[in-house]
């Protein structure tokens, strides 16, 4: 008879102790509040807490769940493979993984030949995505952007321009930090073309001018939801080819619909990148990832051995399929689309009324409100953006903290939120703002 496990303990304080005693200090370091939440249940948009209150989730588990808590297609998905098999490793097939890399690639532009390698979170896609960049291209150096996230393990870190998320030992090498474009704060205003002329200065200055890639993120995520200006991204890829290197472009965020208009972030750009991190929606919160790029390139380390032991479990790889099913039989990217619109008819209205609201950003349901001291001076107010996110948890709206100053409400809710939840959201940060 199998032993039973003993029940699970979830009384606030005792987990916090448990916590502090068993998991890494390290975790401390980021968690969205004061003292970490705990949720006890999810359901399409909303958690509900360890006294049964419910709360907007509009920070979606880090941009993790993307068709919603508890979905019926995906669940049902998971538990049909879990009935079956859990994981079969990589040395041996199994049906899900090519299917669900079939799938992803009918997305991508045509004519690629576009091939998929799983792997498990987005750190680890990153460090997949520069590996690969430079078998192919032979060369060495990377461009990353100033504010740009890209994970914190140690690859990924040293491609992450945000201080606070890079540890103080010597980072992986061959990184080179370039400006990035910033339509409010940057300081070559809100246009391409200068942002890119620095671009050229710094190839030809902080570089061999032989590259191997540039990472770019269509819209920086962590790093205060900030888009990259129109030609930005096209302008980037022109000289980074010219240059020898290949064009990576991180979804993690801004893929799978998230932005609305587009399915993929660089879609609204007008360009092909030659590599493509996607993560955490991919799997609505199945440990999930991927590096895509076209079948040349990954032949470049097909000559020795390269594995994954997790890669392309059976079990995630349902998830995800079931995931891309829910975005077309729920026309969620168009919901995303609708709804950014509703977002900027609330929020609008708001940044006029309250002088404390610098700039209102983003895309479809990647959005972000920065809150600053006064209108005229934009200088950050992260004080004043903790005490409305925690005025705004209060009313039972979740939303995160983001930018290199931390004083962006970072807004990203579930692709199946309402309508009826922007004015939810906008009432609440009316309300919070208003407060003294």
């Amino acid at each position: 008879m199998a032993a039973t496990l003993p029940p699970l303990d979830w009384h606030a304080g005792r987990m916090a102790g448990r916590r502090r005693a068993f998991l890494s200090p390290a975790l401390a370091t980021f968690t969205a509040y004061a003292s970490p939440l705990a949720w006890r249940r999810g359901q399409g948009q909303y958690l509900w807490d360890l006294e049964g209150r419910r709360h907007l989730d509009c920070m979606a588990q880090n941009v993790c769940i993307s068709v919603g808590y508890r979905h019926a297609g995906v669940d049902a998905a998971v538990r049909a493979q879990l009935d079956e098999i859990q994981h079969v490793t990589t040395v041996y097939d199994h049906p899900q993984p090519g299917h669900f890399a079939e799938e992803l690639v009918a997305r991508l532009p045509a004519g690629h030949d576009w091939v998929v390698h799983f792997v498990n979170s987005g750190s680890e896609a990153i460090d997949l995505a520069v590996l690969v960049a430079r078998l192919h291209t032979r060369r060495f150096e990377v461009l990353t952007l100033r504010d740009a996230y890209h994970g914190m393990q140690f690859t990924a870190m040293a491609a992450t321009g945000i201080g606070g998320a890079r540890q103080p030992v010597p980072p992986a090498p061959g990184f080179v930090n370039v400006m990035a474009p910033h339509p409010y704060r940057g300081r070559f205003g809100a246009e391409a073309a200068p942002y890119l002329d620095e671009l050229s200065r710094a190839i030809g200055s902080a570089t061999s001018g032989a590259l191997a890639a540039m990472i770019v993120e269509p819209i920086q995520g962590y790093g205060g939801i900030v888009e990259m200006p129109e030609g930005y991204v096209a302008g980037a890829a022109e000289r980074v080819r010219e240059a020898g290197g290949l064009l990576i472009v991180d979804e993690v965020q801004t893929g799978f619909g998230r932005t609305g208009s587009h399915f993929w972030g660089f879609d609204a750009h007008g360009v092909v990148p030659d590599v493509i991190v996607m993560s955490k929606g991919i799997g609505n919160g199945f440990p999930i990832a991927a590096m895509v790029t076209t079948r040349k390139v990954a032949e470049s380390m097909a000559e020795r051995m390269f594995f994954n032991t997790y890669g392309a479990n059976p079990v995630s790889c349902a998830a995800g399929r079931a995931v891309l099913q829910a975005l077309d039989d729920e026309a969620l990217p168009t919901n995303a689309l609708a709804w950014g619109a509703a977002f900027d008819a609330a929020f609008k209205p708001l940044q006029e009324r309250h002088e404390r609201i610098g700039d209102v950003r983003g895309r479809g349901m990647l959005r972000g409100v920065e809150l600053v001291a006064g209108r005229r001076s934009r200088a950050a107010a992260p004080r004043e953006a903790e005490r409305v996110q925690e005025r705004l948890r209060r009313a039972g709206v979740i939303v995160g903290l983001c930018g290199a100053e931390h004083n962006v409400l970072k807004i990203n809710p579930p692709l199946c939120a309402s309508i009826a939840d922007v004015a939810t959201l906008a009432t609440a940060c009316d309300q919070a703002l208003a407060q003294r």
